[in-house]
């Protein structure tokens, strides 16, 4: 476990010049203020960095702006996009006139969930692992203004490029239609991309397994261990941030949009979710697929709560443009052994189980999404 010492040795042995502090906000953005990191010291860690909140979305009126970023030592890792040595640093947000943690700061409902999990007697530890897609494109243009409104993407993969010129020949590669699911390159084109994006992650202190083509043209996803449900969420942030920054890199675009192309598949976040107890699964047993008695309560809960949990699921209007029928989306309100289409499943491997909700899109916070559906 990082302490304050072992970050601030941390920023002299490795000549560190800046530091990051980093939060997400109620929409699931991370923000971030870079600091000197001369002024970053046992007492910042202990008293925090002041900041005015009225500016985030959601948060405090401007007659009541001041806030506190509590910086945690244990999500302290070197950003590998920067040109300058920055330590970055995932934080708390309190009041500082109570010196409460904020209730709107998605880390802090987190931690109130896992509290409340432990304070049932059901289990210690609850673990997420999150499946998030995204597509890549070449470029994207939007307007909305009165007299220009509509949108235009474009990447070398899409099918509607087939006919297109390119500068010493078009070459033919392409995944068709709701065709890209695992093919080879040269049909899959951005196999370095999606390495590069792997190896940033790894070095921002993400256990990651695996990249694969994803359906839809243009569309991929990586995989990264499950953990805990606050560093979960903090890594799935690593996720997000690994994969805007690499593709900006090779000047391409990258979006968590549920459904950016009509017709072709959707991009979607499923969800593993499992309860542990004493070092135990408890979602392991010996009732339907091998699952225990409060695994499927707990799959029970979030059926009956589905309308409810798409709120923060599924936030906006383009996610129920990608849950519709023909495209592997969730449509039914229903369980099973193994996995799509349904919105909760229990994954077949048995050793340890897991349930997993299927029906969530990337775009917004990780957890918000994941505490909802734990509750």
């Amino acid at each position: 476990m990082s302490t304050a010492s072992d970050v601030l040795k941390q920023i002299k042995d490795n000549d560190i010049k800046y530091v990051d502090l980093r939060f997400t906000d109620p929409r699931g953005k991370m923000q971030h203020v870079t600091m000197d990191a001369g002024v970053i010291d046992e007492d910042a860690f202990a008293d925090g960095i002041m900041f005015d909140g009225s500016s985030i979305a959601g948060w405090r009126a401007i007659n009541d702006s001041d806030m506190t970023l509590m910086m945690d030592p244990e999500t302290a890792t070197v950003d590998p996009f920067f040109a300058q040595p920055t330590l970055a640093i995932f934080c708390d947000i309190l009041v500082p006139t109570t010196g409460e943690a904020y209730n709107r700061d998605p880390r802090t409902t987190a931690k109130k969930a896992l509290a409340y999990l432990q304070s049932t007697g059901i289990g210690d530890t609850a673990y997420f692992g999150p499946e998030a897609e995204f597509f890549v494109f070449d470029d994207v243009r939007f307007s909305a203004e009165p007299y220009n409104t509509g949108f235009l993407l474009d990447s070398a993969e899409l099918p509607s490029n087939m006919w297109s010129e390119y500068e010493g020949g078009n070459l033919g590669h392409r995944p068709r239609t709701k065709g890209g699911y695992f093919p080879m390159p040269p049909v899959d084109s951005t196999q370095d991309l999606r390495s590069d994006m792997l190896m940033y992650m790894a070095g921002m202190g993400v256990e990651t397994e695996k990249h694969h083509h994803e359906v839809g043209a243009a569309q991929h996803e990586l995989g990264m261990k499950f953990d805990t449900l606050v560093r979960g969420a903090d890594k799935l942030q690593i996720y997000k941030y690994c994969i805007h920054q690499t593709a900006q890199a090779y000047g391409k675009t990258a979006t968590f949009m549920p459904k950016p192309v009509f017709g072709d598949n959707g991009t979607g976040m499923h969800v593993h979710q499992s309860i542990w107890k004493d070092g135990n699964p408890v979602f392991a047993g010996n009732q339907y697929a091998d699952l225990s008695e409060d695994c499927l309560f707990y799959i029970g809960g979030i059926l009956k709560h589905a309308k409810a949990l798409n709120a923060f699921t599924n936030p906006a209007t383009n996610s129920y443009k990608r849950l519709v029928p023909g495209y592997e989306a969730p449509v039914l309100l229903a369980y099973r052994r193994a996995t799509a289409p349904p919105h909760a499943a229990s994954p077949i491997p048995p050793r340890q189980r897991a349930s997993a909700w299927r029906s969530g899109s990337p775009i917004r916070r990780p957890i918000r999404i994941w505490r909802s559906a734990q509750c």
